[in-house]
């Protein structure tokens, strides 16, 4: 899936990264977006990042499993 870059400061800017840390333009972008990814995500408040986390967990079909307190000890490695 090709990504053109039609932004010379853009560029340049890659081409500085991927040099700087020895990597290819390619893992230079992927580094970049990631790395600017991660800072947005922790600038977002816990209830706004919670909300991610609930709305994936409700999303999970159902295990048929109980858990109860054996389920739980067990999960922990606990004997009875």
């Amino acid at each position: 899936m090709p990504l053109h870059i039609k932004d010379e400061a853009a560029t340049t800017a890659v081409r500085e990264l991927a040099r700087i840390r020895g990597v290819s333009l390619t893992d230079a972008v992927k580094a970049a977006c990631e790395e600017a990814l991660a800072r947005d995500m922790r600038s977002r408040s816990i209830p706004e990042r919670l909300a991610d986390v609930h709305a994936r967990v409700r999303s999970a079909p159902p295990t048929g499993l109980k858990a109860n307190k054996a389920f739980f000890d067990a999960q922990w490695g606990e004997k009875k």
